[in-house]
């Protein structure tokens, strides 16, 4: 297929500037990160608007964009779930987490989880639970950018991922949290131009008339109707308020995007970048919605972009891709694969970073050393960056098959069933105490980590057992729900005097979370 070729020159060109640009910045930023707060923080100078658009550069996965417009492609209205899930969550950062955590703490939600905790169990499964989380969510992205590649620029998959790989590890171990914020901030921009554009090429074909637009998708979906309604993705209920719960408190659970929160000068900035995502991130989702639907009218019908059994070239995840090639050529389809790969790229170095830091900050420099030597935490950070860049690299490459969308389901479950139970109730409840945040954490992450070995997705698809041991796809339900009581369970019972004293330092500490008394400042490059 010699078109293929013409486009691959263009797509490797764009996604070579990109690369360069972000290079050079990560080289600028190595200069300026000499400091640990400046490796983990940026050196908390970072303004609202700008960690807004960070934390939309490092929300808007390639789950979002390549896994939601591929849900809905497939399935009509109901691949909206994953959206309206990821958009929900972020009032309640907004309400509950976003000032409190940036009173409270230092680099990490560990930070602020053990402020009155002991330290070495709590930072201990704060740990676990991020890393978890981390590298569930850094298998999606690998496969996403694997395919992207393969595609693309007709490279073998491992080669595209080994590519991703290297180069995550390149960004974080020189550029630390600088060079991150603002490959991230790029990307978003690249990001919300790419995907307005492609909306704007497909409405165009309708004159912005939504009812013919939808009606010529029913025409053409083999579902027809249906696809206008909801239950096609998710047929029970239990699956349905699973997964929504998962997405809502996931959110607020997720170690890259609350790390975000320590590089603003202080809470009000903190607020002001929330609102900033939340805005970002919505609009985005629309897009998304409007870049399925084109999908199903210009792309499934096109011989062009399928394989000989009807299905898409290189699978669901790709509908965007082959859109954008269908409404603007050869010039916007290299274009949108150098922005989707540069997408990849920016959130797989915030996850990179949030799981070195709890190696780092958490693991080894409070519970494993107690003496905290800055110079020699750097360098846990960069080996550990290392670490988790090659067993990246590794599962990406076992896991190809598996939709990228769901992977991050799966990452949102284990954040919403430990890190978050965790990270609201050390806020905002008096009565918690170690005993109960371990057992109640740590039987929350085992569960949900259980559940979804046991359930239709690993134990049927990946493992080939012709049933699943646990019937429901989305743990998170089940193990919220274990983690809560647990939680209040085993705190209410715990009647030590470790537990007393946990009590006692309840009322400095949500003095200072509410009004910032006593927080560090940021401090200038």
């Amino acid at each position: 297929m010699q078109e293929t070729q013409d486009l691959n020159f263009i797509a490797i060109l764009m996604f070579s500037i990109f690369v360069l640009i972000t290079l050079f910045i990560t080289y600028w930023a190595a200069n300026q990160t000499k400091t640990a707060k400046g490796f983990y923080t940026a050196g908390g100078n970072i303004t609202g608007l700008q960690n807004g658009l960070a934390i939309s550069g490092d929300f808007m996965s390639a789950a979002s964009f390549l896994g939601i417009s591929g849900l809905v492609y497939l399935s009509g209205f109901d691949g909206l779930i994953y959206s309206i899930g990821f958009l929900v969550g972020w009032p309640i950062i907004l309400l509950l987490i976003a000032e409190p955590l940036r009173n409270l703490g230092k680099y990490t939600f560990a930070d602020v989880a053990s402020f009155r905790l002991q330290q070495t169990p709590i930072r201990t499964l704060a740990a676990l639970g991020s890393l978890f989380t981390v590298i569930l969510y850094l298998i999606a992205q690998m496969v996403g950018a694997g395919k992207l590649i393969e595609i693309l620029f007709g490279l073998p998959y491992y080669v595209a991922v080994i590519i991703v790989g290297g180069l995550m590890i390149l960004y974080v171990t020189l550029g630390g949290m600088l060079a991150t914020t603002w490959v991230q901030i790029i990307k978003a921009i690249l990001l919300l131009s790419g995907a307005s554009l492609i909306a704007f090429l497909v409405l165009i074909n309708f004159n912005f008339n939504f009812d013919s637009f939808f009606s010529a998708a029913v025409n053409l979906h083999d579902n027809g109707n249906a696809i206008l309604a909801p239950g096609g993705l998710i047929s029970d209920p239990v699956s349905a308020i699973s997964l929504g719960l998962a997405l809502m408190f996931g959110t607020a659970g997720l170690p890259h995007i609350l790390m975000r929160f320590f590089t603003v000068k202080d809470a009000v900035e903190a607020r002001k970048s929330v609102v900033y995502a939340t805005g970002f991130i919505g609009y985005f989702y629309l897009l998304t919605f409007i870049i399925g639907f084109g999908a199903i009218i210009l792309v499934s019908s096109n011989p062009e972009y399928l394989n000989a059994d009807g299905t898409l070239i290189g699978n669901n995840n790709m509908a965007a891709i082959h859109l954008a090639h269908a409404v603007g050529g050869d010039l916007l389809l290299g274009f949108i694969s150098a922005v989707a790969f540069a997408t990849i790229l920016a959130v797989v170095s915030g996850l990179t970073l949030a799981g070195a830091s709890a190696i780092s900050h958490d693991l080894y420099a409070n519970v494993f050393s107690k003496s905290v030597n800055e110079k020699k935490e750097m360098v846990i950070s960069k080996v550990a960056t290392v670490a988790l860049g090659i067993v990246a690299i590794f599962l990406g490459i076992i896991f190809e098959k598996q939709n990228v969308a769901f992977m991050v389901g799966l990452a949102f479950a284990i954040a919403a069933s430990t890190n978050f139970p965790i990270l609201l109730l050390s806020i905002y409840w008096k009565k918690l105490t170690t005993r109960g945040a371990v057992i109640g954490g740590g039987a929350g992450l085992m569960l949900a980590v259980l559940l979804v070995i046991l359930g239709p997705v690993v134990w049927v698809d990946i493992l080939k057992n012709s049933e699943a041991v646990f019937p429901y796809k989305y743990p998170a339900l089940f193990s919220m729900a274990v983690t809560f009581i647990l939680i209040w369970f085993f705190s209410v019972t715990d009647k030590s005097k470790t537990a007393k004293d946990e009590h006692k330092k309840f009322d400095s500490q949500y003095f200072r979370a509410q009004t910032g008394i006593g927080i560090e400042e940021g401090s200038h490059h």
